[in-house]
């Protein structure tokens, strides 16, 4: 029962989880391979690791839609309107996935209301971050939207604070709707400015107050 209590933090749901270790056919998949499929029938719960969610348009190409880690889940939508998957999963690094069956929580959805509210309250806040970073995109400059990125990983920090890039520089690039090579170009402005320090993907935040009102200059 350990590893479903690590599904989803908040005590509250916990409980509902646990319930769900009797339904027949629970498992987790260890992977180690970096391709993994969005299936209709499962809802997958992240335990250890990340996997990156790729979208793909004709237009685009593909474009890092997010990323997922422990204690997080994906899949209640294609579970839930029974369509093709809108994104690929790939594991970032060997990830631990517990598989939901989708009769199992629906089973819950209907046993247990307070499930259920959590259910949506979860999906809710999905959509409410996918308005927050449609806003983000189409308000900000690439720069802003890069040092927003990186506040956002700083939670609010006042001091110095290191973000490690979850995935290549060129998905990250794509997440913030920017080609690689304006990704690459506001990296080394700013480096130059002395507001970051670029080691690869681990990117050093010296002073986060300098760097917000550096950007609203650009």
């Amino acid at each position: 029962h350990r590893a479903l209590r690590l599904v989803l933090h908040d005590d509250s749901a916990r409980g509902h989880l646990v319930a769900m270790a009797h339904v027949p056919n629970l498992e987790c998949d260890e992977i180690a391979s970096p391709q993994l499929a969005v299936d209709a029938e499962v809802e997958e719960s992240e335990l250890y690791g990340e996997i990156k969610l790729i979208a793909t348009t004709p237009a685009r190409g593909p474009r890092l839609a997010g990323i997922v880690g422990p204690g997080h889940s994906f899949g209640e939508p294609v579970m839930f309107l029974e369509r093709p998957a809108v994104v690929d999963a790939q594991a970032a690094s060997d990830a631990l996935l517990l598989h939901l069956p989708k009769a199992a929580v629906f089973e819950e959805i209907e046993r247990n209301p307070k499930f259920a509210r959590r259910m949506i309250a979860g999906l809710s806040q999905r959509v409410e971050r996918l308005v927050r970073e449609l806003d983000r995109q189409a308000l900000g400059s690439g720069s802003e939207r890069f040092i927003d990125y990186l506040l956002r990983h700083g939670r609010g920090q006042v001091g110095a604070f290191v973000v490690t890039l979850p995935a290549a520089k060129a998905e990250i690039a794509s997440q913030l709707n920017l080609t690689p090579e304006h990704f690459s170009r506001i990296l080394h402005e700013l480096a130059q400015a002395g507001q970051l320090q670029v080691q690869g993907r681990r990117i050093t935040v010296p002073d986060p107050a300098r760097l917000r009102p550096a950007t609203r200059q650009r």
